[in-house]
């Protein structure tokens, strides 16, 4: 059985986020832009990704941030990190919070879809969204 992951792209950089949702979608998943940390968490409420891809430095609520209230309010959806700058204790800090990986720009997107795979897997594995069989398996 084959089906769409549902991956929610956050990014301040409104044209980054909407880009990567964008080739995200040409290659197979369901993608949705956020510009911020409060519309995420407004979108999962709604829309209920699988995964999130998450940027870190974000205006008014940043990524550890919003990661914290995701963690928090909906366990079973995974969060990918992805920034900019390299730094290990937002890297540290964004593991020990349950991020599943910490991706550091730019990424190749082959790299990205493997990871937002990875992801659904292991939030499948704790019967949450993303239960259902990864496309292509």
């Amino acid at each position: 059985m084959h089906r769409t992951i549902k991956v929610l792209t956050v990014d301040d950089d409104r044209e980054f986020a909407a880009a990567l949702a964008e080739r995200l979608e040409l290659r197979g998943l369901w993608a949705r832009p956020a510009y911020g940390g409060w519309e995420a968490l407004r979108i999962v409420e709604d829309w209920s990704p699988e995964v999130v891809v998450l940027d870190v430095d974000m205006p008014l609520l940043d990524g550890i941030a919003t990661l914290g209230h995701l963690k928090r309010l909906h366990p079973g959806v995974e969060v990918i990190l992805l920034t900019g700058r390299a730094s290990v204790s937002a890297a540290m800090e964004g593991l020990a919070l349950g991020a599943f990986e910490f991706l550091i720009k730019p990424t190749p997107i082959e790299e990205l879809i493997r990871c937002i795979e990875e992801a659904c897997r292991r939030g499948g594995e704790d019967g949450e969204p993303g239960s259902a069989p990864v496309q292509g398996e």
